[in-house]
């Protein structure tokens, strides 16, 4: 840890990260739950970028993949995170796919009536808001700079890895990542006046 911060410097994540898959891909299940604890919550958000409220379904499928083919990944923490981005990518692409081929079923009066459980507090609630007002504001830009900034911003991606996932260079993705955060700089500017 870094005393001054309190933060575990990257390196040392990275490092942690590293471990963690090369155990798991021999079979330590608590090895595999610190690499999922590690990445879900960046993946997630991307996921929640590209097809919104079916996020958690996708990563799941998304998992279930990664956990099947883990003994073939071969690579660092970045590579890792790279990777599981690129399954979670072409999952989401599949369920956008499946989406667009049938229609979607009209809500049912039993999910419009749902109670909220004893779980739910005013702290889950606003971590949800602040969440989904972040989506939102990225899913405004156009879909290369949205993209690229969950990539590079919420997953933690560098430029070369965020560009091997989209299929683009990394100067392209490197681009479009800071035209998308400017965007959103002079949005979030705008809205403080």
């Amino acid at each position: 840890m870094d005393e001054g911060t309190g933060h575990t410097p990257t390196t040392a994540r990275d490092a942690e990260l590293a471990s963690a898959v090369a155990r798991a891909q021999r079979g330590d299940e608590e090895a595999f739950a610190y690499a999922y604890r590690a990445v879900y919550p960046g993946l997630l958000g991307y996921l929640r970028g590209i097809v919104g409220e079916d996020a958690e379904d996708v990563a799941s499928e998304a998992w279930l993949e990664i956990a099947r083919d883990l003994g073939r990944f071969r690579g660092d923490a970045a590579g890792f995170r790279g990777w599981t981005a690129t399954i979670a990518r072409h999952r989401a692409l599949d369920h956008l796919r499946r989406a667009r081929s049938r229609p979607r079923p009209a809500l049912l009066v039993q999910d419009a009536l749902e109670l909220p459980s004893s779980a739910d507090t005013a702290g889950e609630a606003l971590e949800v808001l602040s969440t989904e007002r972040a989506v939102a504001l990225v899913m405004g830009l156009p879909p290369e700079q949205a993209e690229a900034v969950l990539l590079r911003v919420v997953v933690g991606l560098d430029g070369p890895t965020a560009a091997r996932v989209l299929g683009k260079r990394p100067g392209a993705v490197r681009s479009a990542a800071h035209r998308g955060l400017k965007r959103l700089a002079r949005e979030l500017g705008g809205r403080g006046r």
